[in-house]
C-alpha cells in the first residue's frame, strides 16, 4: 500500500514543472501594469449602493500598497493600555 501512495505521489510532483510552467505563462499575459481593471466597491453608509471604479494594475498595486502601509502605521502609533 505504502509503494503505491509513494507512486502517486512522485507521478503528481512530476506533473507539477508542467503544470507550473502553464500557470507562470498565464500570469505573465494577465498581469500587464497598463490594463485596466474595473471593480465594484461598496458604498460606506449603504447597504446596497456600489460604485464602479476603474484603474490600471499599477495604481491598484499603488493603492494596496499605500493603504497597508497606513494601517501598519496605525497600528504601531496606537497607545498602549494603561498610558
Amino acid at each position: 500500500m505504502k509503494s503505491l501512495t509513494m507512486a502517486a505521489l512522485v507521478g503528481c510532483v512530476a506533473l507539477l514543472p508542467a503544470a507550473a510552467s502553464a500557470a507562470e505563462s498565464k500570469d505573465k499575459k494577465a498581469k500587464d501594469p497598463n490594463e485596466v481593471v474595473c471593480r465594484k466597491e461598496e458604498v460606506l453608509g449603504s447597504r446596497l449602493q456600489s460604485r464602479k471604479v476603474c484603474m490600471t494594475r499599477a495604481e491598484w498595486a499603488d493603492t494596496r500598497r499605500e493603504n497597508r502601509s497606513n494601517i501598519e502605521r496605525a497600528q504601531v502609533q496606537r497607545p498602549l493600555n494603561g498610558q
